[in-house]
């Protein structure tokens, strides 16, 4: 039997408002999430979207994470398009290889029942 650990997250980013102190630029938030800079720009790894009651949502994996993680609030093709919304929180864990990303990704989607990740389900 394979043993697979779940991988800690590195980043996690929650839904807040920016209360702009002095000479400071307002942030422009993406469905409530103002935090995106802190999520690496070039690094690999998977993500995982969480509503406010902590129930996991939707599991990705990415190339380059903070691109797709944006592209999931942005276009009209993301299985999340209908459930945005509900997104609170967002985790990340930086995993550089495509294998073990793919393998992560899968497992947990499994393991956790991600509610709206549609492909890569083995448990209905």
């Amino acid at each position: 039997m394979i043993k697979i650990t779940i991988p800690t997250p590195d980043i996690t980013i929650t839904q807040r408002k920016q209360t702009p102190k002095e000479n400071e630029v307002e942030i422009k938030d993406i469905y409530g999430f103002i935090d995106f800079h802190k999520i690496p720009r070039d690094k690999g790894g998977i993500f995982l979207f969480f509503n406010k009651n902590d129930e996991l949502l939707f599991v990705g994996k990415a190339r380059k994470i903070r691109q797709r993680i944006k592209k999931h609030f942005e276009d009209n093709v993301s299985p999340m398009k209908n459930h945005r919304n509900e997104v609170y929180k967002i985790q990340v864990c930086v995993v550089e290889d495509p294998m073990e990303r793919e393998i992560y990704e899968t497992y947990i989607i499994n393991e956790r029942k991600a509610k709206y990740n549609v492909e890569k389900v083995f448990y209905k």
